[in-house]
């Protein structure tokens, strides 16, 4: 499906409800700075995603749909009027520099912790540990054994990310895109070693999604058509979280699925991993997979630099590529790939929590 070789990053194109001004979307990254007891996006938040508007699309970081959903310190959520209004003020300030922007909004599941739940153990698809650790604010503590969720709970959860996709939308928001990828709750879901479920939501490909499916749903009814889209990323490994026999027949029944609905997006992660000898071997490149079976826009994610994004798109693997690290260190990412200038580095040691060091002072050329 290759395209003009006129057509690269900086190429407008129509996602959905929104017309982006290039192809290239800013990545969530969760950077840790709602250091406040009600996890408010602050005017550091409003700097930081201002700065990095000329992005053709700003997904932000990860964002609690609820007070369950809590996995990681000092990241904002989207479920009290003071965190809409306080996303507000992030999105009129991407709005005033001709930008669009994305709540992605994500419940954590099993890689919580009972630290932020006064010693109660956080829910999940089932009882299975999953092995990793949060960051929790006494430090990263190992996972424990969650409680498994009840329908009513699941019910519940949907509900949750249904009213923080109608907050967002009041934030001021283009859209959402809900967070199905790496280890939350979602792909706990989609992952039969931590879903051992066998009820509606657990047993085979079609129940395993039956959550995920009901939430976008839920989303294009409360938002509208073409402003929802979803990130995945099926060949994540990480402690626990490891991949199936059962993995690609669910990713597979998934994807079928999301060609029925009226979505902004589907965003694929790919990890940079051997994968040889796993039961995912036959989707090592997931991007290139599933671009054949998706017929809607989809955004690449993962390891791009402006030359592999630029043949990206003009083959047609990608209709946009994502950045995450490159925009942390070069809120003027998009100036910097389109006139070839040098690249400012980052410091990972700012990444995931702070203030205004490493967050907003990187500098812009003149």
């Amino acid at each position: 499906m290759s395209r003009s070789k006129n057509v690269s990053l900086f190429s407008p194109i129509k996602l959905g409800a929104s017309a982006l001004k290039n192809r290239v979307g800013m990545a969530s990254m969760t950077r840790g700075r709602a250091r406040n007891e009600g996890l408010v996006p602050t005017e550091l938040h409003v700097e930081y995603y201002r700065q990095r508007a000329s992005a053709g699309l700003i997904l932000t970081e990860g964002v609690w749909v609820s007070r369950e959903a809590i996995g990681f310190i000092n990241v904002p959520g989207l479920f009290t009027a003071a965190q809409v209004e306080g996303w507000r003020a992030v999105t009129d300030a991407v709005h005033g520099e001709g930008g669009k922007i994305f709540a992605q909004i994500v419940h954590s599941g099993a890689v919580s912790h009972p630290d932020f739940f006064d010693g109660e153990l956080p829910l999940a698809p089932s009882a299975v540990n999953p092995s990793l650790r949060a960051f929790t604010p006494t430090g990263f503590k190992e996972t424990v054994t969650p409680r498994a969720m009840t329908t009513a709970q699941i019910k519940a959860t949907v509900q949750d990310y249904t009213d923080a996709a109608r907050n967002a939308r009041e934030a001021g928001f283009d859209g959402v895109e809900i967070h199905a990828a790496t280890t939350y709750l979602l792909p706990q879901f989609l992952n039969s070693a931590l879903n051992v479920r066998t009820d509606e939501y657990g047993g085979s490909p079609e129940n395993r999604t039956r959550i995920v499916l009901e939430i976008l749903n839920n989303l294009v009814a409360e938002f509208g058509p073409g402003r929802v889209g979803i990130k995945i990323s099926p060949t994540m490994m990480m402690g626990g979280f490891q991949p199936t026999n059962e993995t690609i027949a669910t990713y597979d029944d998934l994807v079928e699925r999301l060609n029925g609905l009226r979505l902004s997006h589907l965003q694929i992660g790919k990890v940079p991993l051997d994968l040889s000898g796993t039961p995912i071997a036959a989707i090592a490149d997931p991007i290139s997979v599933y671009r054949k079976k998706y017929k809607g826009t989809l955004i690449a994610n993962g390891g791009f630099d402006l030359t592999s994004a630029n043949s990206a798109i003009r083959s047609g693997e990608a209709d946009l590529v994502s950045f995450a690290k490159p925009f942390i260190g070069n809120p003027d990412l998009v100036r910097r790939f389109r006139d070839n200038l040098p690249l400012n580095a980052s410091n990972p040691e700012t990444y995931y929590q702070g203030g205004p060091q490493g967050y907003i002072d990187y500098p812009a050329l003149a």
